[in-house]
């Protein structure tokens, strides 16, 4: 499955930072992991210090699947409103998934502080923008149960959004929590000082799985054999195909990274940008004073994405910006498609399903793809170990 087409910015800026060779030989371990992105990275490096014999496997290099395409819009907003995840899902589970990806905001920001040497991260704030004057309604709606529920934002007029930000929109909401990090080079980062005492393998195609008593035979592309007492699918879209039901509808999503600019053409504190229109488009600003923008999804996903469809998507993303930021000459750089799964509620998929035992998934679908992996981790970390996690059921697959 391609996972993306075009160069993405973030692959171009950092390269290949890590090499590992691929498996030459059969393997004996307790924990395999398939999958080399920012969920498995993050799982790997939290079972580091477990005593646990733990593997990771990739049939890429480090990151070259979706992490490499990834937008690192880290929001605790998901896709879905809180206050449509509340009919979904409940008051109460709604709410604590919403702060659940809030704290896993700030949780990345302590895992890139306790990384030698500390690893860039910034909290930055996020602006919801009503699109049109006929959602201002719902995202007022919005904000009061967000703020009843205590989390830290302020409404914002019309007046207010034009004053601090510079472009007009009917009302916003203006949230304290959001963040951002390259999580292309923090997978790198992550997977090296887990494989200190570890073991990392690129070129690695896991062609078989077999489920045992005991636990999960993995064979190879070159019929080299993992015997692992326990198994975490961490593959991305990829994982969907051992899943022997339909969970997400995977779509193609498209960004593009500005030339560099002036300072005098960023924002409030260069805020997260994103409006109420689905799909909708986002905003903010990345390193070296580029914009990264993104949007215009198409409901499908093609496993090759013309070059011609990606231009003429990013010129859409180019007019929809500059409609919005008059003021500022943005000028397509990088531009590249990506896959992007959507579930029913906008929720992740973690935990286990009875037709594949010794088997843990980590399936960070939606937009928040990366505080999703967070709260995988810490799930998943606890029950391989035999410890119960009070969030498990949050995001079980028969929800």
């Amino acid at each position: 499955m391609n996972l993306y087409e075009q160069t993405p910015y973030w692959l171009m800026k950092n390269g290949i930072v890590s090499s590992y060779p691929s498996l030459d030989r059969d393997l004996n371990i307790d924990i395999a992991i398939i999958g080399a992105g920012i969920s498995a990275a993050l799982i790997a490096w939290n079972l580091r210090n477990s005593g646990l014999k733990v593997a990771v496997f990739d049939r890429r290099h480090v990151g070259m699947g979706s992490t490499a395409a990834s937008t690192a819009f880290l929001q605790y907003e998901i896709d879905t409103p809180l206050t449509e995840l509340c009919r979904l899902v409940g008051d109460k589970a709604a709410v604590e998934s919403y702060e659940l990806c809030r704290k896993a905001i700030y949780d990345i920001g302590k895992i890139c502080g306790a990384l030698q040497p500390k690893f860039d991260f910034h909290v930055v704030p996020s602006l919801q923008y009503a699109s049109f004057n006929t959602h201002l309604a719902n995202l007022r709606q919005e904000y009061l149960l967000r703020k009843r529920n205590k989390f830290n934002v302020e409404w914002l007029e019309a007046n207010d959004i034009n004053k601090t930000f510079g472009f007009m929109a009917p009302g916003a909401i203006l949230s304290a929590d959001g963040g951002e990090v390259d999580a292309y080079l923090l997978t790198h980062t992550l997977l090296k000082d887990f494989a200190e005492h570890n073991q990392v393998y690129n070129n690695t195609h896991i062609t078989q799985i077999e489920y045992g008593k005991r636990g999960v035979g993995l064979y190879t592309q070159n019929q080299y054999k993992v015997r692992s007492k326990k198994l975490v699918i961490a593959c991305g879209y990829e994982s969907l195909k051992y899943v022997p039901k339909k969970i997400a509808d995977i779509h193609s999503t498209y960004a593009l990274v500005s030339e560099p600019l002036e300072e005098k053409y960023f924002w409030h504190k260069n805020s997260l940008i994103w409006e109420t229109a689905m799909p909708y488009i986002y905003f903010r600003v990345v390193s070296d004073n580029r914009i990264l923008v993104g949007g215009r999804d198409d409901p499908y996903h093609h496993p090759h994405i013309r070059p011609s469809v990606i231009n003429r998507k990013t010129k859409q993303l180019v007019n929809a910006f500059r409609k919005k930021m008059t003021h500022i000459p943005l000028k397509a750089d990088f531009s590249w498609e990506g896959a992007f799964a959507i579930t029913k509620d906008g929720l992740p998929y973690i935990g286990k399903i009875p037709e594949r035992p010794h088997t843990y998934f980590a399936l960070g679908f939606g937009g928040n793809g990366i505080t999703f992996s967070v709260i995988a981790a810490e799930i998943l970390c606890d029950l391989i170990q035999g410890r119960k996690n009070k969030n498990a059921e949050l995001f079980q697959f028969n929800r």
